[in-house]
Parts: C-alpha cells; structure tokens; sequence
C-alpha cells in the first residue's frame, strides 16, 4: 500500500453544502481573534490597560474555530486515526471502520449537542450573564450545541459517501 503524500493538496470531496461555509467562518473568527489580540496589546503598551473584558469573545472564536475545524477534518476524512489496526487491511475493511469511525462520531457530537442544548437552556431561562460584559452567556454557550449539530451533519455526509464509494 503507498504512503499518503504528506505534502500533497488534500482531496476535496464534493458535499452538497460547499465546505468553503466552513472555510469563510474559520477565517473570520481567526481574523477576529487576531484584531482582538492586536487591539489589546496595542492598547495595553500604549496606556498599560488591558482590555480583559475580551477575553470572553476569544474564547468563543476558539470554541467557533475548534468546532468548525473539526467539521472541516471529518468531511474531508482527515481527522484523527489509528491507523495502525487498519492501514494493512483491504480497502472494504478499511471503509467500513472509517464508517464505523464516523458513527462513533455522530454519537459522540451527538452528546454534546443535546447537553449543550439543555447548558444553553438553563442559561436563558435562568438569565445568566456573562461576567466581563454582562451579556447574555446563553449566545456564547450556544455555538457548542450549533457547530456539534454541523460536525454531526458533515459525519453522515461522509457515511454517504462511503457507503457509495466515493471517499477512499
């Protein structure tokens, strides 16, 4: 079996919603963590004040950045692996324990969505603000359960394709 080209462009798979939605967003939220970052050290070397109170939206943008990564990762079949307990087995084989891999991974998300959803719940039904700003913490919260929704969509996607044979 040859190795994978470490070096070569990735191969990407044709899904019905274009992976360049993920694209965009991980940019921006990498473009606001940065100009977040650069804002509060400008200001901090300048005034010697720190803008703390933004470390609530980076932490956010990291969660957004994380959880949209992921879902990039599992559509294009470059997540995690041990491949060790696979690569010498026949293709069919390795298929189905990456479908097998993907399962694991809806449940997986699948979790994290509906305790994300019920955190996300309590915190608007109970009014919890966020400490540094005082808004809503319910926003914040509720990315997790959103973008777990989002990995578990591009993991069936992929379970599509490999049961037609179209994702090595």
């Amino acid at each position: 079996m040859a190795d994978i080209d470490p070096i070569a462009p990735p191969a990407v798979p044709r899904t019905r919603i274009p992976l360049k939605v993920e694209e965009v967003l991980v940019a921006t939220a990498m473009a606001g963590m940065a100009l977040i970052t650069f804002g509060n050290v400008v200001v901090r070397y300048l005034t010697n004040v720190s803008f703390a109170f933004t470390e609530e939206y980076s932490v956010v943008l990291m969660v957004v950045v994380a959880l949209l990564g992921t879902s990039l990762a599992i559509a294009c079949g470059r997540h995690i692996r041990i491949g060790v307990f696979v690569d010498g087995r026949s293709p069919q084989t390795r298929r189905r324990a990456e479908m097998v891999a993907m399962a694991l991974t809806i449940v997986c998300f699948g979790i994290l969505a509906i305790y994300g959803a019920s955190l996300t719940w309590d915190e608007y039904r109970f009014e919890v603000v966020s400490p540094g700003l005082g808004q809503p913490q319910w926003v914040y919260t509720g990315m997790l359960p959103l973008l777990s929704l989002a990995v578990m969509g591009r993991a069936a996607g992929r379970i599509m394709r490999l049961a037609r044979g179209e994702d090595a």
